[in-house]
C-alpha cells in the first residue's frame, strides 16, 4: 500500500472509523486505479498526451486557455502555494465565481497535495465561519470581488490571498516557474472537502479522495454523458457544487474537451452562449430548462447533443416540453455530495421519461423500508446506494445516519420498476430543494429569529411549478409589530443579509400560532398540507 503524501494529517485523522464507511466497490473496470495517483496530473498531463498542448481547454471571462497554457498557469500557482508554506494535507479554501482562475487554483491545490475547500460566492460570513471552523481552513484564495464577507469571518487565523483586480497575487504568479514536480499523492489521499447543508442547518464536510475525482468521470460521464474531445461544455451550477465541479471541470478535462465557464449563467445568458460557442453538452437544473423554454424563440440551440438535469426533481412536463422544443432528451440524474456526483441516470434510447434511470456502471441501488428490508418493485421506500464512491463525513456523528448496513441512504423516497428503473417520489426529510439549491429549513428559521419582530417561525418547502419547491415561512410576530407587506419585505431582506440570498423565504405568511404537539414540538407536516 502506498504511503499517504500528507504531512498535515488532519483529514486522515478525522475520517470516520472504517467500520462506518459504506462498502466501496473498487473492482469495476470503471474505477480501477493505481495506488499512487494525483488527480491534477491525470486531468492535465495525461490529457495533454491525448489531445496536445494547443487544444482549447477553457473559455472564460478572465481569459481563454489551451491545455498547455492552463498547465503553465497551474504550475505557477502550485509553486506560489509552496512558497507560501502550503504543505500536503493543508486545507485551502477557494472563493470565486466560475472562471479560469478558479479552475487553475483548484488544480494547483490538488497538485501540491493539499485539500481544496470550495465555497459559494453568495455565502455570507456566518456560513463561511462554519466552513472555516469545521474544515480548520489554513489558507484561502479569494476573488477580489468577494473579499468583504471573507474578512468578516470571526476567528479566522489563516492566510488570505486576494486574487485578481491587479492584486499582488497576480504579480507574484507571473514570477513563478512554469515547471512543477507534482506531489506523489496516494489514490486515497483526501483531495476535496465538499460541504453540504444538514437538515439541522449545521453543514457537513464530505471527504473525497484523488481517485474519487476520476471515478465520477470514468463512470457517469464516460457511460452516460459520453463526451469526446470535440465537445464544448457549459452550464449554470457553481463549481463549488460537486454537480458543477464534475460537469464543468472534471468531465471536460478528462477527455480533452472545452469548457465555457460563465460567471453569470442565467437562462438568457445560457441561451446566448449556446449559440455563440456551439455548446454541445449542457449542465443545469430543471428550473433553468423551464425558464429557457419560454425564451427559445429565435435562438439557435442546434449544437446541443447532451442536456443533463440534476439538483432537483425533473418534472415529466419539463422533460416533454424540452424534447418537443429542441429534440433533445434530457438526461435526468440523481446524485449526492456524499457520493460526489450522479449515480442513477440514463441516456439515449435507455431514457424513459418520468423515470430517473438505472444505476450508473459501477454502482448498485435498491429500495428499502425503515427496517432496511428491500421492498417489492412498485413499493415506495428509501433509496440505498453503493459503488466506488461513498459517504465519509469529516468528524460528524451523522455518518451513522447516512451509512446503514454498508449502504449510502440518500434521504430520497423512490420506487423501482420491474425493469430495474428507479422513479423519484419525494424527499424524506425537511430539506428544501429549490432551483437546484439545498436549503435547510432550520437555518432559514434561525436567520428570521434574529430579527427583533419575530417571536416564532416555521419554514417549509411547498411545491412550486417553476422552482420545484419554494421556501415558505410561517411567522408569529411579537405583539408590538404589525403584519404587512412591508414587514414581509423587511424580513426577506433581513434573511438575505444574514445568509446566502437564495435561501430567503419567497413567501411569508403571518399567523397567530404554529401547530405543535402537546409536548411543544413543531409539526411542520401540518404546514405542508
Amino acid at each position: 500500500m502506498v504511503k499517504s503524501a500528507h504531512i498535515d494529517t488532519f483529514a486522515t485523522d478525522n475520517l470516520p472509523d472504517k467500520s462506518l464507511w459504506p462498502e466501496l466497490i473498487l473492482s469495476h473496470p470503471a474505477a480501477t486505479y493505481p495506488e499512487q495517483l494525483n488527480a491534477s496530473y491525470e486531468l492535465l498531463e495525461r490529457t495533454i498526451e491525448l489531445v496536445g498542448r494547443d487544444k482549447s481547454a477553457i473559455i472564460a471571462a478572465d481569459g481563454n486557455f489551451t491545455y498547455g497554457e492552463l498547465l503553465v498557469l497551474v504550475n505557477r500557482i502550485s509553486n506560489y502555494l509552496l512558497a507560501q508554506g502550503v504543505v500536503p494535507g493543508n486545507r485551502v479554501a477557494i472563493r470565486s465565481p466560475n472562471n479560469a482562475m478558479a479552475v487553475a487554483i483548484w488544480l494547483a491545490i490538488l497538485r501540491v497535495g493539499a485539500i481544496a475547500v470550495t465555497t459559494i460566492p453568495l455565502q455570507r460570513a456566518i456560513e463561511l465561519a462554519k466552513i472555516v471552523e469545521i474544515g480548520q481552513i489554513q489558507f484561502a484564495l479569494v476573488d477580489h470581488r468577494f473579499v468583504e464577507e471573507w474578512q468578516a469571518i470571526p476567528n479566522y487565523s489563516g492566510e488570505t490571498f486576494i486574487v485578481g483586480g491587479g492584486s499582488n497575487f497576480d504579480l507574484e504568479i507571473a514570477k513563478q516557474s512554469a515547471e512543477f514536480k507534482v506531489c506523489e499523492t496516494a489514490a486515497d489521499d483526501v483531495s476535496l472537502f465538499a460541504f453540504t447543508s444538514g437538515s439541522t442547518g449545521v453543514p457537513k464536510a464530505t471527504m473525497h479522495f484523488h481517485r474519487d475525482i476520476l471515478t465520477i468521470a470514468d463512470t457517469f460521464s464516460k457511460h452516460v454523458v459520453k463526451p469526446t474531445k470535440d465537445d464544448v461544455f457549459a452550464g449554470s451550477p457553481p463549481i463549488a457544487f460537486t454537480f458543477g465541479l464534475g460537469g464543468l471541470v472534471v468531465f471536460p478535462l478528462r477527455v480533452g474537451a472545452t469548457t465555457v465557464l460563465l460567471e453569470n449563467a442565467a437562462p438568457p445568458v445560457l441561451l446566448e452562449k449556446i449559440s455563440e460557442y456551439k455548446i454541445s453538452i449542457l449542465f443545469t437544473a430543471p428550473t433553468a430548462y423551464r425558464a429557457m423554454l419560454a425564451q427559445l424563440e429565435g435562438k439557435d440551440v442546434s449544437s446541443l447533443r447532451r442536456c443533463v438535469s440534476a439538483g432537483e426533481h425533473l418534472p415529466l412536463a419539463t422533460w416533454r416540453a424540452w424534447f418537443e422544443a429542441t429534440g433533445n432528451k434530457l438526461i435526468d440524474g440523481i446524485g449526492a455530495t456524499e457520493l460526489l456526483h450522479i449515480f442513477i441516470s440514463a441516456s439515449d434510447h435507455e431514457i424513459i421519461p418520468g423515470l430517473t434511470g438505472k444505476p450508473v456502471p459501477g454502482y448498485q441501488a435498491m429500495v428499502v423500508d425503515e427496517n432496511f428490508v428491500e421492498v417489492k418493485d412498485g413499493e415506495q421506500g428509501f433509496l440505498a446506494v453503493k459503488g466506488p464512491t461513498g459517504c465519509r463525513y469529516l468528524n460528524d456523528a451523522r455518518q451513522k445516519d447516512y451509512v446503514v448496513n454498508s449502504w449510502n441512504l440518500t434521504g430520497d423516497i423512490y420506487t423501482r420498476t420491474p425493469e430495474g428503473y428507479f422513479k423519484y417520489e419525494s424527499r424524506a426529510d425537511d430539506m428544501i430543494i429549490s432551483s437546484g439549491y439545498n436549503i435547510a429549513a432550520p437555518e432559514v428559521e434561525n436567520a428570521l429569529l434574529m430579527h427583533k419582530a419575530v417571536a416564532e417561525v416555521a419554514v417549509v418547502g411547498l411545491p412550486d411549478e417553476e422552482r420545484g419547491m419554494v421556501v415558505t415561512a410561517y411567522v408569529v410576530l411579537r405583539a408590538e409589530f404589525i403584519a404587512s407587506d412591508a414587514m414581509a419585505k423587511e424580513l426577506q431582506d433581513h434573511v438575505k443579509n444574514q445568509i446566502a440570498p437564495y435561501k430567503y423565504p419567497r413567501s411569508i405568511h403571518f399567523v397567530d400560532s404554529l401547530p405543535k404537539t402537546t409536548t411543544g414540538k413543531l409539526q411542520r407536516f401540518r404546514l405542508k398540507s
